[in-house]
């Protein structure tokens, strides 16, 4: 399994995620949604490097011209809330893919401990396609696998790619180790130590969700 975390390497992404990881920055929810898209537009690219490619002939008025574009069938499957506007970000580029969301939260115990929670979900057939898993904060990964796993029921797809904005280190080696490893890619902005008590990554954002749309009860 390959791990990408774009904070090693120069790019204006970095940019972006410092942006919204600013307190003062964060105060503007239009600019916060918008740099969670931007980081998703270039994270799209880049994972469209990696995409299977074949070369068509164009019509165009003057003669046809001979150009490589992707094969994949692509399903972009986002967790919401907080993964919206990161899904239109891949969309954005990615704008011919099937589109899936699942509804994914904590049910706490007391104020530390806590389950995950699968709600909701719409999604096509997934079959022999790219699935791709969408969610800016990767804390834990428990949202992830049981996310991927409710995605299961709607058949086996032929790759995976989970892209994550902020993650910590527990949940890329927890994703390492229940994920199948000869078709998954993680991609994540930024890796992140550790977690806190109530497992917030560190130093992580603050809640993505409430940053974006405004907080809940």
């Amino acid at each position: 399994m390959k791990v990408i975390n774009f904070s090693q390497s120069n790019s204006i992404l970095n940019q972006y995620v410092a942006e919204i990881r600013d307190v003062e920055v964060q105060r503007d929810r239009l600019r916060f949604r918008r740099n969670i898209e931007r980081i998703g537009e270039i994270m799209a690219y880049e994972m469209s490097k990696t995409l299977s490619y074949s070369f068509k002939e164009i019509q165009t008025p003057l003669g046809t011209a001979s150009v490589s574009t992707p094969d994949n069938q692509l399903v972009i499957s986002t967790i919401l809330r907080a993964g919206l506007p990161f899904h239109q970000g891949f969309l954005s580029y990615f704008d011919n893919a099937e589109n899936a969301f699942v509804s994914a939260y904590r049910k706490y115990k007391d104020t530390l401990k806590f389950d995950i929670h699968i709600e909701y979900i719409a999604s096509p057939r997934i079959d022999g396609k790219t699935l791709i898993i969408t969610d800016p904060m990767l804390a834990t990964g428990g949202s992830m696998e049981l996310s991927y796993q409710a995605m299961l029921t709607k058949g086996h797809p032929k790759e995976i790619h989970i892209a994550s904005i902020i993650a910590s280190q527990q949940a890329v080696d927890h994703i390492l180790s229940v994920f199948p490893e000869e078709k998954t890619t993680v991609w994540c902005a930024a890796i992140d130590p550790e977690l806190n008590e109530h497992s917030y990554i560190v130093p992580g954002l603050g809640d993505a969700g409430d940053l974006a749309y405004g907080e809940k009860e």
